[in-house]
């Protein structure tokens, strides 16, 4: 979709070396753009277990965010029955008891996460041989066995934060599931520069705005990094004028996070490199200050990222909406699929 004119295409990701290489994309002296991607991992985050002392039928628990070496940011089902002090065993004999954690930050009051210490630390070890690949609540099935490469794109770094909490994604940056090896080098071929940040995706991001006013709404706290080379790299390219083109929203807040101002303008900002925190919010009215053009997957109604990607399509709050509800409607009308597994949208 073009942002200024409203002008949509229907194209397939296969076609994308070629649609990038055209002069929409480039940069006014002719050069090719640079795209960012997220290659943080998924981590097998969804365990079962049963209340012990309780006959009932197994639990399900998404480990979000470890806290402490014990202890973890949960999801689980029913949440607000789940009352501190009930004990779960879960594989390998492994128990585990809800407890009330003191956490003043707003992000963790919400009432859809419970925190869960479990009596012995636990690592990815652990969690590649008794966990599961958390797929999103509207995939009405069980995992299978293809879900684990399929749900991972295929760059994901799986040693980065190998054991550490925040060391992967609680869900997948989606947007970089459309990418096979050919297509990247492809990509390689046609000249265009494709660089990798890590952000570990928190499900607070997919969490509805419940809010009566946006502002008043909370984002979830995550965790990137960025690299020398990649920020060295990505300052170049703004700076020769080229265009920025974010893989998913995930790609798109972390360089929006991840910024200092050269100067005292609005208009002059460069990528720092390191470790960060983000709880970016963004909705009709923010200026973007790299990414050019956005490459991401149809999301879900009321949810934050479908204010980002309205946001991005204009300035104008009504006009960015109308914009992408139209693109939403003609998707439709044309058969495309909607949410993690389904089709993208590229706007520039």
């Amino acid at each position: 979709m073009e942002r200024t004119s409203g002008q949509r295409k229907h194209l397939i990701v296969n076609d994308l070396p070629g649609i990038l290489s055209e002069p929409d994309f480039r940069s006014t002296s002719g050069e090719l753009p640079l795209m960012v991607f997220n290659n943080s991992r998924v981590r097998k985050a969804r365990i079962k277990a049963v209340q012990k002392d309780k006959n009932s039928s197994n639990t399900e628990f998404l480990l979000l965010t470890r806290i402490d070496p014990h202890t973890w940011q949960i999801m689980i089902n029913r949440s607000k029955r789940r009352k501190p002090g009930s004990r779960f065993i879960f594989a390998d004999g492994l128990e585990g008891e809800i407890v009330e954690v003191p956490i003043l930050n707003k992000e963790h009051r919400s009432t859809e996460f419970r925190f869960l210490r479990f009596d012995i630390p636990i690592d990815d070890d652990w969690l590649d041989i008794h966990g599961t690949i958390p797929l999103p609540p509207y995939i009405k099935r069980e995992n299978n066995e293809t879900d684990s490469e399929r749900y991972q794109t295929i760059y994901a770094d799986h040693l980065a934060g190998k054991d550490l909490g925040p060391g992967a994604s609680a869900a997948a940056p989606t947007a970089g599931l459309h990418f096979t090896n050919e297509l990247l080098s492809r990509f390689k071929t046609a000249g265009i520069e494709c660089v990798f940040i890590t952000l570990h995706v928190g499900l607070g991001t997919f969490l509805p705005v419940r809010t009566e006013y946006i502002t008043d709404h909370v984002m979830h706290k995550e965790v990137y990094t960025i690299s020398n080379d990649t920020a060295e790299r990505i300052n170049a390219a703004k700076e020769a004028g080229r265009k920025i083109i974010t893989v998913g929203t995930t790609s798109l807040r972390t360089l929006e996070s991840a910024y200092i101002k050269t100067d005292y303008s609005d208009k002059n900002y460069t990528v720092k490199a390191g470790e960060g925190i983000t709880s970016i919010f963004i909705y009709p009215g923010y200026h973007f200050k790299f990414a050019d053009v956005l490459f991401t997957n149809f999301h879900t109604p009321s949810s934050t990222l479908l204010m980002l990607v309205s946001a991005f399509a204009s300035n104008s709050q009504d006009k960015g909406l109308k914009l992408i509800l139209e693109s939403y409607a003609e998707a439709v009308k044309e058969r495309y699929r909607f949410f993690s597994y389904g089709d993208a949208m590229l706007i520039w």
